[in-house]
């Protein structure tokens, strides 16, 4: 058992709440439970409480057994001499205050109904997808939809915070932290943290200086890329003429490339590779200099969508690589990539610029962008889908990646609202899955008396 079962109990008030005394036989009454604290500190704040008779307010500190108050080292912490209440699962020895007073400890074994004890045993001992996987049919699509607007929302803050990091590192250049985001979401998983250095080491007013002209912008990339070949008998003019210019370049702002070692071709389609991805971000800036401003005058998600169809010099239209020519094409950005811009580098961006404004319009241009463009594909979203919660859009995607990453995978039932209604729901044996054989049922308890 963990912690955060208590913590669940105590939120919910799903114990036996009957006849309350503490640990010492003085009578206990809950008048609140109090505000669950997410940081430092004691489990929750603000509780009110009425021990034989006498009014108390104050902090709610919970531990499976007493003893880790001294464990955790709470008894040199003043934070926690405003506990008025001490809740556990089991009391192995008193607690005192840096006073000397004894702490009231309510002692929550034998109090915790037997239902709940079996939904979080199923939920936290099994090897399933995910833990709820057989009763994800409990779950109705009302409160189906509501946990997953919140995850969209927990995601898309968290990727909005580190654009805003990323913003804070180029000295509050929104333009400078957007260059270097769609260089990293270019990159794809393979060349993401490749990119990212690329445009790190190639400052985005740089290369406005040279908009006008795609062959200085692609010098300056692919010099910087380290990618460019050494010189060979009888190259290609377009490489001798990539290699002169990058050379002035280079002189004049005083660059150093990074390594080639960085860039990865394995496995990749011939359009993914990182020499295309370059080729692309130098069409994108010769096209549009200025991509986070065009960013947020785009009206729907078309327009957006439409800043990304650029077209490629002629040299990228016959190569995928340096050297020898390929089948003709355009080397567009698939429908993939695209989206994956919109999701990691464009909505993020909205809501970050939002918040720095205090300007809610932009917070909810993110959430309708994410809502107004298709969900996207793979593995993780296709088991969604076998469970009967495909994703609509993107913003269900993101939010059942959400869910399956830093919930289901990490065991944080007690801190989903789908492991939550499961819990504070009374299931009875028969409608609540398989049954428990008469192993699983004394382990159930014997894990509860080790705890």
């Amino acid at each position: 058992m963990r912690e955060d079962f208590l913590h669940f109990l105590w939120r919910q008030a799903r114990f036996d709440l009957r006849d309350l005394k503490t640990t010492t036989g003085d009578t206990l009454s809950i008048q609140d439970f109090g505000r669950h604290n997410q940081d430092a500190g004691p489990d929750f704040s603000g509780g009110q409480l009425r021990i034989n008779g006498m009014q108390w307010a104050g902090n709610i500190e919970m531990h499976l057994k007493s003893s880790e108050w001294y464990t955790h080292r709470h008894d040199t912490d003043p934070a926690y001499d405003n506990v008025i209440l001490h809740v556990v699962l089991n009391e192995d020895e008193p607690v005192y205050r840096s006073n000397g007073e004894r702490i009231p400890c309510l002692e929550l074994h034998g109090r915790i109904p037997a239902g709940i004890l079996r939904v979080y045993w199923r939920l936290q001992h099994n090897e399933n997808w995910i833990p709820c996987h057989y009763q994800l049919e409990k779950i109705t699509l009302p409160e189906r939809q509501e946990w997953l607007n919140q995850l969209t929302e927990i995601r898309l803050s968290r990727k909005a915070g580190r654009f805003t990091q990323r913003m804070e590192n180029t000295h509050r250049d929104w333009e400078e932290a957007f260059y270097q985001s769609l260089a990293r979401a270019l990159g794809g998983r393979v060349n993401a943290d490749a990119m990212d250095m690329l445009a790190r080491s190639l400052p985005l007013r740089i290369l406005l200086k040279h908009k006008h002209s795609l062959i200085q912008l692609e010098a300056l990339l692919f010099g910087q890329s380290g990618l460019l070949p050494a010189v060979s008998p009888g190259e290609d003019p377009y490489l001798v003429l990539l290699r002169r210019e990058y050379a002035l370049l280079k002189t004049k702002y005083g660059l150093r490339p990074i390594t080639a070692t960085a860039w990865r071709y394995l496995r990749l389609r011939p359009n993914n590779f990182p020499t295309i991805r370059i080729a692309q971000l130098a069409a994108m800036l010769h096209r549009t200099g200025q991509l986070f401003g065009k960013s947020l005058a785009a009206a729907d998600a078309k327009e957006l969508t439409n800043m990304f169809e650029v077209k490629l010099s002629n040299y990228w239209r016959t190569h995928y690589r340096f050297g020898k020519a390929g089948r003709a094409g355009q080397r567009k950005l698939g429908s993939g990539t695209i989206r994956s811009i919109l999701i990691n580098t464009i909505a993020p961006a909205l809501l970050a610029y939002g918040e720095q404004r205090s300007d809610r319009r932009f917070r909810d241009r993110a959430i309708e962008l994410l809502q107004t463009i298709p969900a996207e594909d793979n593995v993780i979203l296709r088991k969604w889908a076998e469970l009967g919660w495909a994703p609509l859009n993107a913003g269900e995607s993101q939010a059942l990646l959400e869910l399956k990453s830093n919930y289901c995978d990490q065991r944080r039932c007690l801190e989903c609202a789908i492991g939550c209604q499961l819990l504070s729901r009374s299931y009875n044996r028969e409608e609540d899955g398989p049954l428990l054989t008469l192993n699983e049922e004394a382990s159930v308890w014997g894990l509860l008396n080790q705890a």
